[in-house]
């Protein structure tokens, strides 16, 4: 079966040594609920949606904010990255501010493809702080049909 696998940090949370004090359950949720705390502004996690249809795989993150020169995408032994850099916007003292709740600071985001993809034909496109990529699958993972004869 293809999946595309979101790839999380770099800790091998199910390995105790490198799990550190906290548990398997308290590595997702900090990662799943980081874009909800208030711990650091200066980090975030864009939204990523992932779809799929018999010819391509199509990613789609959100990047408000963002020019496509912050923006850098490889595809490296079946991951495929997502990093940039979103600038913090400068604020006066004659603005009274009740809360701040934007996001900036740099971000990374991994998505493991199936083997069933075609680096060759990789397209992307960014309008409106979007981001689209398309990621062909491979003439052989599509499916035909088969006439009786």
């Amino acid at each position: 079966m293809n999946t595309v696998m979101p790839i999380f940090r770099e800790n091998n949370w199910l390995d105790p040594e490198s799990a550190g004090e906290k548990s398997l359950w308290d590595h997702l949720l900090s990662d799943l609920m980081a874009p909800l705390s208030s711990e650091t502004a200066a980090e975030w996690i864009p939204a990523i949606d992932v779809s799929e249809d018999e010819n391509k795989y199509k990613v789609k993150a959100e990047l408000p904010g963002l020019d496509k020169k912050d923006i850098d995408i490889s595809l490296t032994d079946g991951v495929l990255t997502i990093k940039g850099e979103k600038k913090e916007e400068q604020y006066t003292d004659k603005e009274n501010y009740h809360f701040r709740e934007t996001r900036f600071g740099s971000f990374t985001r991994s998505l493991r493809l199936p083997d069933d993809v075609s680096v060759d034909n990789v397209d992307a496109t960014f309008a409106n702080g979007v981001l689209n990529i398309t990621v062909p699958k491979s003439e052989t993972a599509k499916p035909r049909k088969i006439n009786v004869s």
